[in-house]
């Protein structure tokens, strides 16, 4: 048995220490960008060399400002939907003062400033002669254009135009829309607010909020022309 160790070719074996001195000192090398554009070029290209940790901090910091956008986002809407919540509980109890069916359509279009939003209607299927008296403040919309909106079945629905229609004269303006159904009989009733903002309405818990308030407008208005619950 011999005691030599095996022969290499010099090429080889000058690759095995360059290999063994590069595991040694990895640490070194992650920061020397010289070395980093001669190893892998492609990445590191000749002339734009930077500095490994540069590029890792850069990132680092590129990341905190996403996470710094998104929190910002993030808060801005808890805040917004706390101030609808609040605003939902204001028109609620407006609703319960009303002392009158004219101070219950008052107050339902006046709670668009409560909701942050431009416009607010009650919208009402028919002609002139279907108004329900005392209703003067009532918006007259075709026949058929609730279920249209909605579906036969639905009851709230976000749109992206239709305001003119809905909400009136400077209802045009409005680019989101969100409808509410009244369960008040015949004819087919809607709650309607209309925002200038586009997408204002995208969100389900905001859509769940003004949900709560057009039931209570809804139990109002019945409360007030005598119909049976529902």
């Amino acid at each position: 048995m011999s005691g030599h160790a095996p022969s290499r070719a010099p090429a080889e074996a000058a690759a095995e220490a360059v290999k063994a001195y590069i595991r040694m000192n990895r640490a070194k090398f992650a920061h020397d960008g010289e070395i980093l554009a001669l190893l892998l070029p492609e990445r590191f290209a000749s002339g734009e060399v930077r500095d490994l940790q540069r590029h890792v901090i850069e990132k680092l910091a590129s990341e905190n400002a996403r996470l710094r956008r998104e929190s910002a986002g993030l808060r801005h809407t808890r805040e917004r939907a706390m101030r609808l919540g609040c605003g939902v509980q204001q028109a609620v109890l407006d609703l319960v003062d009303a002392r009158s069916f004219e101070e219950v359509i008052a107050t339902a279009k006046s709670s668009s400033a409560l909701f942050g939003v431009a416009r607010a209607a009650i919208c009402v299927e028919g002609e002139e002669a279907t108004r329900p008296k005392g209703a003067s403040g009532v918006r007259l919309i075709g026949t058929g254009l609730a279920d249209a909106l909605l579906g036969p079945d639905g009851m709230s629905a976000v749109l992206c135009s239709g305001g003119s229609v809905l909400l009136g004269v400077g209802g045009g303006e409005c680019r989101s829309l969100a409808a509410f159904r009244l369960k008040i009989g015949e004819p087919a009733a809607l709650y309607v607010l209309g925002a200038r903002e586009e997408h204002r309405f995208g969100e389900e818990q905001l859509i769940s909020d003004l949900s709560f308030f057009a039931r209570a407008l809804e139990r109002a208005i019945r409360a007030w022309l005598d119909l049976p619950k529902v």
